[in-house]
């Protein structure tokens, strides 16, 4: 039973990715529109705050929901977490996943980051069912925080 749950979840994803993919190569916007009043922003920390190296991180939303990536639901969108990032990446495509684009694609609204000593900036992008930033996108204002 566990490998045939397995097999579905995979042959899942693959169709999932494979349906993006032919969108993607015919034209096909997979931009969600987000809804105008919607802002996203950090509840904590604040911006210049000192910081231990692990600190709680507690993100902030209004004018639209959170839901799970991979639920397609119009108004809302899940939260990715750029840390250090200097050029934002191509919008109208999936955000990647690695150190400095973190996905909560769960519908997480806090996290503990640990970051060596020093100057940090963070900032709060919400994506859409595909990981999409919005095409009118929800970013946050971008903070710095000194890790002590």
């Amino acid at each position: 039973m566990k490998s045939l749950v397995s097999t579905i979840i995979v042959v899942s994803a693959f169709l999932l990715v494979s349906s993006v993919w032919a969108q993607a190569q015919m034209g096909v916007s997979l931009q969600s529109k987000a809804p105008e009043n919607a802002k996203v922003y950090f509840i904590t920390p604040h911006d210049g705050q000192k910081v231990g190296a692990t600190f709680t991180v507690k993100f902030g939303l209004s004018g639209m929901g959170v839901a799970p990536a991979g639920i397609n639901q119009a108004g809302t969108g899940h939260h990715h977490l750029l840390i250090d990032v200097d050029t934002l990446p191509d919008m109208s495509k999936p955000l990647p996943a690695n150190e400095k684009i973190v996905h909560f694609g769960g519908g997480q609204t806090e996290t503990e980051v640990t970051l060596p000593p020093g100057k940090h900036t963070l900032q709060l992008l919400m994506g859409n069912y595909l990981h999409i930033p919005h095409s009118n996108p929800v970013m946050s204002k971008k903070i710095t925080v000194t890790v002590e």
